[in-house]
């Protein structure tokens, strides 16, 4: 089966696909498509007369990873899919394949913050109802899962396709993830820092949300001293990661924050308490006097790319010496080429290896905007935007030796980034004129 169209300048030919339903006609189809395109453009975020917070020459890739971001949420669950693909390979060739098509809490969460900074305030809320449902449904934050079907799916356990040869021969294809069976402490702070930033945007913290947010803390309260998988789901066994620990303060500090702004029943001298715990956990434990830097866990003296995400939580000022050499630290051990950062330096009991992660370098392009150093912020980012694809998409990875994406693609965590470090340049510049103004703590 198959047609043929042959085409002067100037003519045009309508190609309709469908199932079960009557063929529409070219006028038909022409007002389709216009309706279409009136939608896009007006959901798009766009300004005017030079007030836009997000400057040139990255503007309309801001936008472009905007709609990206709109294109991997379930417009029906809210769900938020943290990439479009499966078990593209981090390495052509390797074993690192993965299956992104779910809806993970961390993903989610900042995705969420990215498109309500943007202005998209209904797919925010589109989220955090979502995220209402899936936590609810938990009965107990001990029982939250760290992904979830677009639809709510539970079992989403790894299977490995053994009859398909994969991208460029990559083995194994796979569907499903095993990382859903993981303890990552992680989740909560990112979530309840999701919640909690758009109250300062004017929004009220609804009260039948409370009794959520108040069990995330008590969680995070009796699982602060446990180890976990951490966020790049460590394969090599359970630690105190950093990060983790982190995003433990982060839960902690918004639970009071939302408390004491709401005047919320809740035991605030013991969460604060608790909350100075963890602070002096990460001060005493995370940070190494020998290498001038944050860690990726308790007593190792691995580094972590995670740790430039020390200043956006509120944890540290941006200016404060211990943020400052880990930053140095992170540009001599993980970076390649000058703006390429590495996730981490140890082994994580994974077969294989893996490109440079997009979003790790806008979290050093965060980092140094957030320290006052702008033009080095700014040439990471320009660096960074030309292995963009031409439709202005990025994967999960780049390659070093080659400049190639690798890995899912188009990937919510990288876009995640370019809008967040277009953001945060914006600002040290003073633009701060755009609604959605980001704060603390974005991925």
């Amino acid at each position: 089966m198959g047609a043929h169209f042959n085409l002067r300048q100037g003519e045009e030919a309508w190609f309709g696909l469908g199932y079960g339903e009557r063929p529409l006609g070219a006028r038909a189809a022409e007002e389709l498509l216009a309706e279409v395109l009136r939608f896009w453009k007006s959901w798009a975020h766009r300004c005017s007369g030079g007030s836009c917070v997000v400057e040139e020459p990255w503007h309309d890739l801001v936008v472009r990873s905007g709609l990206v971001l709109k294109l991997l949420a379930d417009p029906d669950s809210g769900a938020i899919a943290a990439a479009a693909t499966t078990s593209l390979p981090e390495q052509p060739g390797g074993p690192r394949n993965w299956d992104y098509r779910y809806a993970w809490v961390r993903d989610a969460s900042f995705t969420d913050q990215a498109l309500y900074h943007l202005g998209h305030r209904d797919e925010a809320r589109s989220f955090r109802r979502w995220a209402a449902r899936i936590a609810g449904g938990a009965h107990d934050p001990a029982n939250l899962q760290i992904l979830y079907g677009l639809h709510g799916e539970t079992d989403l356990r790894e299977r490995e396709l053994d009859h398909l040869a994969g991208y460029r021969n990559s083995r194994p294809v796979r569907i499903g993830n095993g990382a859903t069976r993981q303890k990552q402490l992680d989740i909560f702070g990112e979530l309840l820092n999701a919640l909690y930033d758009t109250t300062r945007r004017g929004e009220t913290f609804p009260r039948e949300r409370w009794p959520l947010a108040r069990g995330i803390v008590e969680h995070v309260r009796a699982v602060r001293d446990t180890e976990d998988s951490g966020i790049w789901e460590n394969r090599g066994g359970p630690r105190h990661f950093v990060y983790s620990k982190l995003m433990c303060w982060v839960a902690l500090d918004r639970g009071i924050r939302i408390a004491r702004e709401h005047g919320y029943d809740t035991p605030l001298p013991a969460w604060e308490r608790t909350c100075d715990e963890v602070r002096r956990a990460i001060i005493g434990r995370g940070y190494d006097e020998e290498l001038g830097s944050f860690v990726q866990s308790f007593g190792s003296k691995t580094l972590d790319a995670c740790a430039l995400l020390i200043p956006s939580t509120g944890f540290l000022p941006a200016r404060d010496g211990r943020v400052q050499s880990t930053i140095e630290v992170v540009k001599e051990r993980l970076v390649v080429k000058g703006y390429l950062v590495r996730r981490y330096d140890g082994d994580d009991g994974l077969p294989g290896g893996e490109g440079c992660f997009v979003l790790c370098s806008f979290w050093l392009v965060k980092a140094l905007a957030l320290s006052g150093r702008t033009a080095e912020a700014e040439r990471i980012f320009s660096c960074v935007l030309e292995h963009a694809s031409p439709l202005g998409l990025l994967s999960e990875e780049i390659a070093p030796e080659t400049g190639r994406l690798t890995g899912n693609f188009p990937q919510a965590f990288s876009h995640i980034g370019l809008i967040n470090s277009a953001l945060y340049l914006a600002w040290a510049k003073g633009r701060t004129t755009a609604p959605g103004l980001a704060g603390t703590g974005e991925g």
